[in-house]
């Protein structure tokens, strides 16, 4: 891979093309997102289904974040033993297993089993894609290349949350289910007939030892800073939109829609990223997010004003992430799977504690404060950022 923090010249930008494989890749997270999202929209319904309530059957939602950690920060480092493409085929088929378990339960407490199921292939599936996204990525393209693969979060959260939402209407909820299984088999299809060659060490890493890599540390807590921030405020938002601004429920639709289109445009600027390097932009990146939710905070008022703020942040969020993961898959080939497993630990362990600290802040001063709180941790991060050696 081309030196991250080295400028990469236009004239070889674009001689080379980015591999069809990244369009799979991009697939395989569309699929993966539209699961980690689809419960929400379809609770009520699931919950009248198995005679619980609203608030149980969200438990099967912590059940594939607690799993997708465990397995992520575990197991991510069979990834460079085994190879990540040999690893991600395996991890969706046990993905479209989990989710036709799910589609089955007839009972709650099968449905969070399968939900932990579904979370463990996801915790090892997303490293695994992160990995071959910045292997397959053409030298002076890799920017564009991971950019790209993670537009599929775009498909999960502009299509797919309508779509499954749509389904169950027609359907039921078992249908949402079903029909991702489908869509996962396809995905598992499409890598295990993809000619990748493998890049396996035949070794496995610890979790520790990868911690220990010179660099792993500060960005690992920029990450946890970054993704504490975004899901912290995500969380809320609908609420704020309904109990402080009057809108009924569907508006939280609305700021999906215009987060997602934010986060899928910025991949028509990713090869700026490649052209200025990645080592030296995190930190300003970092501090124009820690902006972006300063802005936030004014606009909380104010429906119209929202909307337009979440776009930038789903601008701002797609570079934060698309360079975080350059730096942490540059900083040791070989032992690139652990890190991103452990990237990916830290992902969902900080979506449950941002979740938590954020209800504790805005239950006692209001979303306006949220921002703030998020202001400050992506300042956090930008440090770490800036205490990571390029």
């Amino acid at each position: 891979m081309t030196n991250i923090n080295q400028p990469i010249s236009p004239v070889s930008i674009d001689t080379v093309r980015i591999p069809r494989f990244a369009y799979v890749l991009t697939v395989c997270i569309g699929v993966i997102g539209s699961n980690s999202l689809a419960l929400g929209p379809i609770a009520p319904e699931v919950a009248r289904s198995l005679g619980a309530d609203v608030p149980s059957v969200m438990v099967a939602s912590a059940a594939f974040g607690l799993g997708t950690a465990v397995s992520a920060i575990f197991l991510g480092r069979f990834i460079d033993r085994y190879g990540p493409h040999c690893v991600l085929a395996a991890a969706l088929l046990l993905l479209a297993a989990g989710l036709a378990a799910s589609a089955l339960a007839p009972m709650l407490v099968l449905l969070v089993a399968a939900q932990l199921v579904v979370g463990v292939a996801t915790g090892i599936a997303l490293p695994s894609i992160y990995t071959l996204a910045s292997m397959i990525a053409p030298a002076g393209r890799e920017s564009e290349t991971i950019g790209l693969v993670l537009t599929g979060w775009t498909l999960s959260m502009v299509a797919g949350v309508p779509l499954s939402a749509a389904i169950a209407d027609f359907g039921g909820w078992r249908a949402v289910y079903f029909v991702v299984a489908a869509a996962t088999v396809v995905a598992c299809a499409a890598v295990r007939l993809a000619p990748v060659r493998e890049r396996a060490t035949g070794t496995t890493t610890s979790p520790l030892a990868a911690l220990g890599v010179r660099g792993a540390g500060p960005l690992l807590v920029a990450c946890a800073a970054f993704m504490a921030a975004f899901y912290g405020v995500y969380a809320y938002i609908g609420e704020h939109l309904h109990a402080a601004l009057g809108l009924p429920l569907s508006a939280n639709g609305l700021v999906a829609v215009s987060y997602g289109f934010g986060f899928g445009a910025a991949a028509l600027l990713d090869r700026l990223i490649d052209r200025f390097g990645a080592g030296k932009l995190l930190p300003l990146i970092f501090l124009v997010v820690a902006g972006v939710y300063g802005a936030m905070a004014a606009a909380s008022g104010s429906y119209t004003a929202m909307l337009v703020v979440v776009f930038c942040w789903g601008l701002a969020n797609h570079f934060g992430l698309n360079v975080l993961i350059m730096r942490l898959t540059g900083l040791d080939p070989a032992r690139r799977g652990a890190i991103m497993g452990l990237n990916s630990g830290v992902t969902y362990l900080s979506l449950f504690a941002g979740t938590l600290g954020f209800g504790v802040v805005y239950a006692g001063a209001g979303f306006s404060a949220l921002p703030l709180v998020a202001s400050g941790l992506m300042l956090a991060a930008a440090v770490a950022a800036m205490l990571a050696p390029r």
